[in-house]
């Protein structure tokens, strides 16, 4: 279950309700995004938020735009959100496709693929004990080796350099009722195993989903929200692909993802609403 930071209207009250519920109810991870010329929270403290008032789920960054960092300040942040929580931190990483986001973190957008292969290998280089300059980047992180990362790669290019140094790969879909779950799934398995990768890769997907008496105009109006950057005519296009909305709707998409064999499905909620989340959890138990 991904935290509704995206949908505006978040205050610690709700977004400790959000942290509990997902933690006592029946999840195996909780989710922040990530964006910068947004009005969403920032991920890292959210992240550090829910460590401190959750025991149990993982925590996953969805996703860290890992080339709008730097390299040696993002060992340290993500090492200690995996202190705080305890080892339960699960890495989501990718370059993105905003460039006005890598402009608000005054990092260069070109060359950026590049740069995230290389980031991940000096990350685990870090947090398996190397120095840097022969100084320390510590703390050392809980999990040995530090937390597993996952690619977030769409395409065939993207995940074939994914294949060489991630744990697994987590995708999105606009209209999970339709995709070709299968064909996501075999790209991502084939790319692993033309990279020499014996071991099966770890596959998830995600969605936007809206339950309530007006699901269909809050899912629509959010994605238009989220996707306004790219153009209004761009928004407008893919809003309307959207198909998630209604309790019908968003057990069908669930159920279609689950039966296509995906390991995971990070489900995203388009209102800050705790009812709302009651809702699905009745929904899905």
């Amino acid at each position: 279950m991904t935290l509704p930071t995206m949908a505006g209207g978040i205050d610690r009250g709700l977004l400790r309700a959000w942290c509990q519920a997902v933690d006592e109810g029946p999840f195996h991870a909780l989710a922040v995004g990530e964006r910068i010329a947004f009005g969403n929270l920032e991920m890292h403290t959210t992240l550090s938020f829910a460590a401190a008032v959750t025991e149990r789920v993982r925590l996953a960054s969805t996703l860290t735009i890992l080339p709008m960092y730097a390299t040696d300040w993002a060992a340290k942040s993500l090492a200690t959100l995996d202190v705080v929580s305890d080892g339960r931190l699960d890495l989501v990483v990718g370059v993105g496709g905003r460039r006005h986001d890598y402009d608000r973190a005054e990092r260069s957008f070109a060359g950026r693929h590049q740069r995230l292969d290389d980031q991940v290998a000096e990350l685990r280089r870090i947090w398996a004990g190397g120095d840097v300059d022969g100084l320390p980047v510590g703390p050392a992180p809980v999990q040995s080796g530090g937390p597993p990362i996952f690619a977030s790669a769409m395409g065939t290019k993207s995940t074939a350099r994914a294949a060489r140094w991630a744990d697994g790969n987590m995708g999105f879909s606009l209209a999970p009722d339709t995709d070709d779950h299968e064909t996501s799934i075999r790209t991502v398995v084939d790319a692993w195993a033309a990279a020499g990768r014996a071991e099966r890769p770890y596959v998830s997907t995600s969605f936007w989903y809206s339950l309530g008496d007006r699901a269909a105009a809050e899912l629509d109006g959010y994605a238009r929200r989220y996707l306004g950057i790219f153009g209004d005519e761009a928004a407008v296009m893919m809003a309307s692909m959207c198909s998630s909305a209604g309790p019908e709707a968003t057990l069908a998409c669930i159920e279609r993802c689950q039966a296509t064999g995906m390991d995971e499905l990070y489900l995203v909620p388009t209102s800050p609403d705790p009812d709302r989340l009651s809702e699905l959890i009745d929904l899905i138990t």
